[in-house]
C-alpha cells in the first residue's frame, strides 16, 4: 500500500510540475522598423512583428507621434487600406514590405535615419503596446538584410 501511495504522489508531482511549463502566449510587439520616403511629402512605411496573447485580438489602429496620421494597408503596389488586422491567439503576424504595413502621413521633417521611433498599437480589447521603430532612409537595405 506504501508502494502505492509513493508512486501516486510521485506520478501527482510530476504532473503538477509538467503543468507548471506550460505558459499562455503573450501578446507583444516586436523589430519595428519605420522606411523614410524617396520623395520629400510623401509618406513612410512601419513594419514590425505581433505575436498574439491568450485569445484572438484585432489590432485596430497604429500612430506614431511623429505623423499627423496613419493607415494600416495590405498588398504592396495595389495596396488597399484596412480597418483591422486580426491577430489570432499565439500567430505571428508580420507587417513587412510587399504586405501589412503602415503608412505614416505628414511626418515630422526632422525625423532622420537611425532615430528610434515609438509606434502605439491599439487592439480591440483597449490593449495598446508601444513598439521602438529604427528609422532608416529610402535605400536602405531592410534591418537584418
Amino acid at each position: 500500500m506504501r508502494r502505492a501511495t509513493f508512486l501516486g504522489l510521485w506520478a501527482l508531482a510530476g504532473a503538477a510540475t509538467l503543468g507548471g511549463c506550460s505558459t499562455k502566449p503573450e501578446l507583444y510587439a516586436e523589430e519595428g522598423w519605420v522606411r523614410l520616403a524617396a520623395v520629400p511629402g510623401r509618406p513612410a512605411a512601419a513594419y514590425f512583428i505581433v505575436h498574439g496573447g491568450p485569445k484572438p485580438l484585432n489590432l485596430i489602429g497604429v500612430s506614431s507621434d511623429v505623423a499627423i496620421t496613419s493607415e494600416m494597408h495590405e498588398g504592396g503596389m495595389a495596396m488597399k487600406r484596412v480597418d483591422s488586422v486580426p491577430i489570432p491567439a499565439g500567430a505571428t503576424i508580420a507587417f513587412e514590405p510587399g504586405g501589412r504595413h503602415v503608412m505614416l502621413y505628414d511626418m515630422n521633417q526632422g525625423v532622420k535615419p537611425g532615430r528610434i521611433l515609438s509606434l502605439l498599437l491599439t487592439f480591440s480589447d483597449g490593449t495598446r503596446l508601444r513598439q521602438g521603430a529604427r528609422v532608416i532612409a529610402a535605400g536602405d537595405p531592410a534591418p537584418g538584410q
